[in-house]
């Protein structure tokens, strides 16, 4: 993976938009954290972003939720959910709706890894 990529973070647990976004960095990625959608909408990282890490359950607008606000703006950037929640139905919705992986918490490194490459393969 190329380092000029943006990954941005939206997760409300504090612990995940510290360790995540310095993951990446230690891999040679810039990482932007947020902690809502809409803090990550307010911004300009839904222009720039290569990859979305993306909670499933969050306050006010869940991670599906800000999922179809980006397509509803056209803004098709790739999605990797990230959830506390073990539910397979779930998850095989939500791959169905576009994401390109759900991951289930706490998940390794090397399955962020592969689900990263897969997301930013095409750019």
């Amino acid at each position: 993976m190329k380092a000029h990529l943006l990954i941005s973070v939206v997760d409300d647990d504090q612990s995940v938009r510290e360790s995540l976004p310095e993951l990446l960095n230690e891999l040679g990625l810039d990482a932007w954290p947020f902690s809502s959608a809409g803090e990550f909408l307010a911004s300009d990282a839904p222009l720039h972003s290569s990859c979305l890490v993306l909670d499933v359950s969050m306050p006010v607008i869940s991670g599906p939720g800000l999922f179809r606000e980006l397509r509803r703006r056209n803004l098709n950037i790739p999605v990797i959910f990230i959830t506390a929640r073990k539910d397979e139905v779930a998850r095989t919705r939500l791959l169905d709706d576009g994401a390109v992986e759900c991951l289930f918490k706490p998940f390794s490194d090397t399955a962020l890894l592969q689900a990263l490459s897969k997301a930013v393969g095409a750019k």
